[in-house]
């Protein structure tokens, strides 16, 4: 584990949003014990009680503004929102939080929050450094929060050219304190391979159980499906709020993927209404053999911080 240098230690960290992103969060570095003190900002008393009764905060209140001149160098913002609704909190911090506050975020599209942070600020300060964790669950909400979530993970920072070195340290030093392990990734190609490998999936689940659901023919379909229709349609259960904004958020990259996406299939539909065998066995044979290499990579190394 990296060890916190005087310029990368955590003060106080403030997670808004105390979702399973935020509650695992700060549930992880409260385990841990590097942070002197966790708050949590909430929008409803329900979350506050329920953070509190799980030992997820230490404390928590349900606005920024209570908490706004406490916060000096050494302390974190961690914005853990659905994607749309980050330029309001980013608007509650502007002209509230010290400049020596360091902030960061937890969304699944970067270019969308850039661009927000600099029309907010005029450009995007040195002290926010756009960042996303590749860690999740179908599961939502403060009951979600498990400390472990991040642990052998990783999480993708996408600092800019005036993003503060001290700032990408603090930030750094936080995510390999709850085991993860750290890339630096530009802003683009983050969100080109995001819509690939995550939100292309997600779009991919929700139409096909949309599809199933609104077909009255498939009335009973669901009593005859199997293991595989479930493995692949888990991540449909996630919150559907969430992957609104990330669609909207990311709809550029989304749609290019999507449009991809949809060329092999209209392929894959050509070959089985010529019932071309070669081309089928060719694809399922190179698709397994990628999915194979994929098992493989995730397995060779587990991310260690030592």
């Amino acid at each position: 584990m990296t060890i916190l240098s005087k310029d990368a230690s955590i003060n106080k960290l403030i997670v808004i949003g105390l979702g399973l992103i935020g509650g695992s969060l700060a549930a992880a570095l409260r385990e841990v014990g590097i942070c002197k003190e966790v708050i949590g900002v909430v929008r409803k008393q329900e979350t506050i009680d329920v953070a509190l009764t799980n030992g997820i905060v230490d404390r928590a209140v349900l606005s920024l503004k209570d908490i706004a001149d406490e916060l000096s160098e050494g302390d974190i913002i961690f914005i853990a929102v659905p994607v749309l609704s980050i330029k309001s909190i980013l608007e509650d911090i502007h002209g509230c939080v010290d400049p020596a506050v360091t902030i960061t975020d937890g969304a699944s599209v970067k270019g969308s929050i850039v661009d927000a942070v600099a029309s907010i600020y005029g450009k995007v300060p040195e002290q926010f450094v756009p960042g996303h964790p590749i860690a999740g669950s179908e599961k939502s909400g403060i009951t979600a929060a498990d400390a472990t979530l991040y642990a052998n993970h990783r999480v993708i920072l996408t600092p800019l050219a005036d993003t503060g070195y001290s700032h990408i340290a603090r930030i750094t030093a936080m995510w390999e304190a709850v085991q993860a392990e750290v890339l630096i990734m530009p802003v683009k190609e983050h969100d080109k391979v995001l819509a690939a490998t995550s939100h292309l999936p997600h779009a991919i689940a929700y139409s096909l159980l949309y599809t199933l659901a609104n077909d009255s023919k498939n009335e009973n379909i669901f009593r005859y499906a199997a293991g595989g229709f479930r493995d692949f349609t888990r991540i449909a259960s996630s919150d559907p709020r969430m992957w609104h904004d990330i669609m909207r958020a990311n709809s550029h990259e989304v749609l290019k993927a999507i449009d991809l996406f949809q060329t092999n299939l209209n392929q894959l539909r050509q070959a089985i209404e010529e019932d071309n065998g070669d081309y089928l066995l060719d694809m399922f044979t190179r698709s397994k053999i990628a999915r194979d290499h994929f098992t493989a990579l995730m397995n060779k190394t587990t991310p260690t911080n030592s």
